[in-house]
């Protein structure tokens, strides 16, 4: 079924946002293991998976509109040097990412794309999660100061 060009445009840009994510999860994942913070460790990590599963998401509705996926394009990475960091960035990035995947859902929409448009909204909830689970672990950090926070993340 041959999709509408300019939602293809689209669905390849929120890959590239889907496949940045998954690198710089990866990488504060990674850190947070090193520095001996295991359960944030896991936390982001599961957070990549789920973009990764967004990723394919979109992959897969690509390739049904007959387009082709770019899988070859980031965007800029914002890796941070301490968890506050960790945590303004990607939570920055999935602000970014509700209002591009709402702006998506609307052009689905007005092209008569129903079915990625649902698609879009199930990927939007959950990234709307990552964004409440960021704001979470600020307001802990606000409320215990970063040395309690970081004591619970061991």
């Amino acid at each position: 079924m041959k999709g509408d060009a300019k939602l293809l445009d689209v669905l390849n840009d929120l890959l590239a946002d889907e496949l940045t994510a998954i690198s710089q999860y990866m990488v504060h994942s990674e850190m947070c293991e090193q520095w001996g913070y295991g359960k944030l460790h896991e936390a982001i990590e599961k957070q990549a998976i789920d973009e990764m599963h967004h990723a394919e998401w979109l992959i897969q509705r690509i390739l049904f509109l007959e387009g082709t996926p770019v899988v070859n394009k980031l965007k800029k990475m914002k890796i941070g040097k301490s968890v506050p960091d960790f945590i303004n960035n990607d939570q920055e990035a999935e602000a970014d990412a509700v209002k591009a995947y709402n702006d998506a859902i609307a052009l689905a929409r007005k092209v008569g794309d129903e079915s990625t448009a649902e698609l879009l909204t199930k990927i939007l909830k959950m990234e709307e999660g990552h964004v409440e689970w960021a704001e979470k672990q600020r307001v802990q950090i606000e409320q215990m100061g970063l040395d309690g926070y970081l004591s619970n993340q061991v």
